[in-house]
């Protein structure tokens, strides 16, 4: 899980893990001989049997009584990542539905992380089960391994949790450190402290050594004398006019590579100069200047932290050995591999040994008491050294050069290195030099120094990029229910787009941007959401969410401003461990549950289980009903509430009790003059949700009149092609509850006669399918039963044997054909077509179907001419 989702709104970070027990299944931990004395021996540690923020109790304890092997995997799969060094503590376990099968749902830090203990905590179960022996030891260092290798460096980390706690909604674009924070238009980027508003030019300056320093020298900024070169024998000279000590350093380095420093003979010249042209082709030789390393950190033109780096090294006890000492102060646990912690570990590489070596030293040497010895040629912190806070103490004049500094260049966030005496005194005074301009400069050394205090140095980043509390977000409507929530998702990007918004949206034939697809197929889950979310030029996002997408992975986004519940009915019962309509409801609630708080949940009143989520959100909450008499509606309008219902023939919104009449359903294209009532139900949360995005009235009316039921507007849903002699409706009915819906239009159309193309689905319950033939026997003249292209776990002859099950309770002599391919039977329905009848086709191929009957009927209304030139009657 990416997002809320139905294990948790506030928890985004999950593993679900379905669970099959095999002959575990009711076996219990005590009942396993040794098994509890193993699990303690193995995690002695495993004090807390976690279920909630709220309760918990001993784990041991609960073994000794008893606890199920689904629980067990549950609190090892915890305890292991917590072992790793990344602590977690929320889990649970549920029964999934099916006999032996468990949910097994647990928190995780790193995605990969999780998905590896889920898998380890079964093979250490399992090993317990059979006391078997196994080195848990070696899962713990694989995902320590992995977490080093997936996590987010500690500048970006800042960012995106500073981000967070400003509910500053964030996508990570690529495996690395490009982010995404806000939405759509309103979005900036971040790659590590480099941002979407970093000018390419500065960065190309800063990344430019003879560049900066040119820049810096004409605006009278102390910089150190020396200059670039690219052929060794040219070095006896500068180093006759520079005098020593050097430094010597490529020009496009970073990270301190490739540096080498206080130089003090032509021999020690050459292999610095040697060291340097490794890494570039070119190569800076400089005096070294002489005090204590600072770096200044500048934000938007501010000065907001400063550190004194010292680099890493070691001091003699008098016992030990120098790579005892270095031993010694890796062991502190704020050292890690690369930035994993506050503090990086200690390499002996050769630039150490080379140190030593010129100080007659090696790494066996013992160190006098007291005696301090340097091992790196910089103060980096990625090659070991420290940082102390020093941002109260740094002289005004200081600052303000520094400010300067980034001005000059044109960073937006500028690390500027400088060395001095004392970074209380003016440079001026110290004599002190800039060293380096860093575009991208690490925060690690301010956000968490060796010693001194911490500075938020992500907070400007985020004030840059998001000022005025902005939270970069752009409107978004989440529409979720068991049927309508296409139309209505397609209605509401209708006003919108009316508006003049750049609309996106997702539905269950693709995701839109404007008018123009840009995915197709079912494009309801998370993965379609951000695709909207991440597209620049959408400032507008009407958002279908069904319940595939919310059990696999979460919401594709935290928050929206408006969640839409159109209804909820039986659907996809049996799949994903649902298995009751109450289960369903709790996936759709995800929904409303979660919208802003001063946002809007609009709820079906009509519905005792959508109206029933309004006690778990934490927004305001509007309802819509086709009954104005409804007394949940009135309760409602007796508070002040917001409400909308059909009433006399209107949609009407209601503010408390006064009404707002925006038009006649008979004027709204897509009700069919008010014969199809479920149209009409989707029509009113959709003129809620654009009278709470502030669009007026009147607006809306014209957007509502403009809106026609085709297959541009509504592909496959309650799609009409009219030919010379009869009517075809198209529409998207399937389930019975659909079913339902479409008997009721159908009922209102006059017709001669009545033909339905109707199939069932392999993953619903036989009992629906049986309810779906009925309701099509109660429905139509003639039924035709083709079969959908993908059978979903049931073959084609049972899922007919239970359409027909339910024609024959209605009518066992009803005109019943098979025609399994969808074409073959709207072809015969069509060349078969009674005058004054009507044919409806449940569709699957959407596109494909309409394109097929547009074309039958361009036939169809083609005049017929004999050999003398007088038009003919049609076939049909």
């Amino acid at each position: 899980m990416r997002g809320p989702n139905y294990w948790s709104i506030t928890r985004h970070k999950l593993i679900a893990m379905v669970l099959e027990l095999e002959e575990m299944d009711g076996v219990l931990s005590s009942d396993i001989a040794g098994f509890n004395s193993r699990i303690e021996c193995m995690f002695p540690n495993l004090l807390t049997y976690r279920r909630s923020k709220r309760e918990s109790q001993d784990f041991f304890g609960s073994a000794d009584d008893g606890i199920l092997m689904s629980e067990v995997i549950e609190h090892i799969a915890l305890e292991i990542q917590s072992l790793a060094g990344m602590d977690v503590s929320f889990g649970r376990t549920g029964y999934y539905g099916e006999k032996g099968v468990y949910n097994v749902v647990f928190a995780y830090l790193e995605e990969e992380v999780g998905t590896y203990a889920a898998s380890a905590a079964v093979r250490i179960c399992k090993s317990l089960i059979k006391d078997d022996k196994y080195d848990h030891t070696l899962d713990i260092l694989e995902m320590q391994e992995i977490r080093s290798r997936v996590r987010l460096g500690p500048s970006t980390l800042s960012i995106i949790n500073e981000a967070s706690s400003r509910n500053i909604p964030w996508i990570r674009l690529n495996k690395h450190s490009l982010f995404q924070l806000g939405y759509g238009s309103n979005q900036k980027r971040i790659q590590a402290t480099i941002t979407s508003e970093t000018s390419n030019i500065a960065v190309s300056i800063a990344c430019d050594k003879p560049d900066t320093k040119y820049l810096l020298e004409q605006a009278q900024i102390p910089v150190p004398a020396g200059e670039i070169m690219s052929r060794e024998e040219d070095l006896p000279v500068l180093v006759d006019n520079l005098g020593f000590p050097l430094v010597a350093k490529p020009v496009n380095g970073n990270h301190g590579r490739g540096i080498t420093v206080n130089i003090n003979s032509l021999k020690e010249a050459i292999a610095g100069f040697k060291k340097a042209k490794e890494i570039s082709p070119y190569v800076l030789v400089e005096q070294q200047a002489k005090g204590k390393d600072y770096r200044l950190l500048v934000i938007n033109n501010k000065f907001v932290a400063a550190a004194r780096r010292t680099p890493a090294h070691v001091t003699g006890d008098g016992e030990s050995t120098i790579s005892q000492l270095v031993e010694e102060i890796n062991s502190d646990p704020r050292r890690g591999i690369g930035h994993e912690q506050v503090l990086t570990r200690i390499t002996m590489d050769d630039s150490t040994l080379n140190i030593l070596k010129s100080h007659g030293l090696n790494p066996y040497s013992i160190l006098k008491k007291g005696k301090k010895v340097i091992l790196k040629d910089t103060a980096n912190l990625s090659t070991g050294g420290t940082s102390t806070d020093v941002t109260d103490i740094v002289h005004p004049e200081n600052a303000f050069m520094a400010e300067r500094i980034a001005t000059i260049i044109g960073l937006d966030i500028c690390g500027i290195d400088v060395m001095t005496r004392d970074i209380k005194e003016p440079l001026a005074t110290t004599g002190g030099k800039i060293l380096e301009v860093n575009a991208g400069p690490g925060f690690r050394m301010h956000l968490n120094p060796g010693s001194g205090l911490p500075r938020n140095v992500a907070a400007p980043v985020v004030d840059k990029l998001f000022p005025n509390n902005s939270t970069g977000t752009i409107p978004i409507i989440a529409v979720t229910g068991t049927n309508g929530k296409t139309t209505t998702t397609r209605l509401i990007a209708h006003i919108a787009k009316q508006e003049g918004y750049k609309v996106g949206y997702t539905t269950t034939d693709g995701v839109y941007i404007q008018n123009r697809l840009m995915m197709k197929g079912d494009c309801t889950g998370p993965v379609s959401a951000q695709f909207v979310l991440k597209d620049p030029t959408v400032n507008f996002a009407v958002l279908e969410c069904a319940r595939g997408g919310i059990l696999r992975a979460g919401l594709g986004f935290n928050n929206c401003d408006i969640g839409i519940v159109t209804n909820v009915t039986e659907d996809h019962l049996g799949l994903n461990g649902i298995h009751s309509v109450e289960q369903l409801a709790k996936v759709k609630a995800v929904i409303p549950e979660s919208v802003d708080k001063d946002g809007y949940s609009i709820l079906n009143a009509d519905d005792d289980l959508v109206y029933e989520m309004r006690k778990r959100v934490i927004s305001k909450v509007a309802l819509f009903s086709m009954d104005e008499n409804n007394p949940r509606i009135k309760k409602m309008q007796e508070e002040g509430g917001l409400t909308a219902v059909y009433e006399n023939g209107y949609i009407t919104i209601c503010k408390g009790e006064w009404k707002l009449r925006v038009t006649k359903a008979i004027n709204i294209p897509l009700t069919f003059g008010g014969k199809a009532r479920f149209m009409i139900q989707n029509v009113l949360p959709a003129v809620l949700a654009a009278h709470i995005k502030g669009i007026s009235l009147n607006d809306i009316e014209v957007a509502l009149q403009t809106f026609i039921p085709s297959p541009s507007q509504t592909p496959g849903r309650l799609n009409m092609f009219q030919f010379r002699n009869f009517q075809l409706l198209m529409d998207y009915a399937h389930n019975p509850s659909g079913m339902m819906a479409l008997k009721e239009f159908v009922t209102e159309v006059r017709a001669t006669y009545k033909v339905g193309i109707i199939t069932g689905v392999g993953d619903r319950k036989k009992e629906d399918m049986i309810e779906m033939g009925r309701v099509a026997a109660e429905m139509f003249d003639e039924v035709i039963i083709r079969q959908d292209a993908h059978l979903r776990g049931r073959s084609a002859d049972e899922i007919i044997s239970y359409l027909r099950e339910g024609i024959e309770q209605h009518d066992p002599f009803k005109k019943t054909l098979v025609i399994k391919d969808e074409k073959e039977s709207v072809i015969y329905a069509i060349e078969n077509a009674r005058k004054g009848s009507l044919i409806v086709i449940c569709s699957e191929m959407i596109k494909e179907v309409t394109k097929l009957i547009q074309e039958m009927r361009e036939e169809d209304q083609e005049p017929n001419y004999d050999t003398n030139g007088t038009e003919m009657s049609s076939a049909t």
